[in-house]
């Protein structure tokens, strides 16, 4: 059964809802989750994100807007809120999920690996909240520019535009990290 089937169905029994649920839970957790980097702020705003769903799901209209996008914005927002309530700068974690599992033939291999994945992990984060947004949508979440288009509010175009110009930033923000004179790792 498709989603718009799906809400027609929710807006009149409840039971409906847990279809929806089911099918965009884990989605929606993973997303909160790499914003906050935090698993129980994480199940919390994923609980809250279903129960506003829930809630407003009898004013939901389509308009050429998928259900799931309306999901995200919703949880979009909530974390936007949890995060000026917080003042916190951090914004994903990236560290447990990238090259998870592989493992090099050398020591010296992992390290540089690790101070690589560590660069990468706070150029992440300096970038601002809409330009990490789009990484984690494209890159965790998988989605297409088309679906992040509808998320973010933008064209496909836009997002496209928008995601040269992250990638271009990070490139020339980690060149220049790397060309910095007399850097060097911390070794405690």
């Amino acid at each position: 059964m498709d989603d718009a089937t799906l809400v027609q169905w929710a807006k009149k029994d409840k039971t409906a809802f847990g279809v929806l649920y089911e099918r965009y839970v884990a989605r929606i957790y993973n997303y909160i989750y790499y914003r906050t980097g935090n698993h129980f702020e994480a199940e919390d705003l994923t609980a809250k994100v279903f129960m506003r769903a829930m809630k407003h799901i009898g004013s939901y209209d389509e308009r050429g807007v998928p259900f799931s996008a309306w999901l995200y914005r919703i949880a979009h927002n909530l974390v936007a809120n949890w995060h000026r309530d917080r003042s916190r700068h951090k914004v994903i974690a990236l560290e447990d999920y990238l090259n998870k599992g592989e493992q090099p033939d050398m020591p010296e291999d992992e390290t540089e690996r690790q101070e690589e994945q560590e660069r990468l992990i706070e150029a992440i984060r300096r970038l601002p909240e809409e330009r990490q947004q789009l990484l984690i949508l494209k890159y965790v979440q998988r989605l297409s520019n088309a679906e992040i288009g509808e998320i973010m509010e933008r064209t496909e175009g836009a997002i496209k535009s928008l995601y040269y110009r992250t990638l271009a930033f990070l490139r020339d923000d980690l060149g220049r990290e790397k060309d910095l004179p007399g850097q060097q790792a911390n070794v405690e």
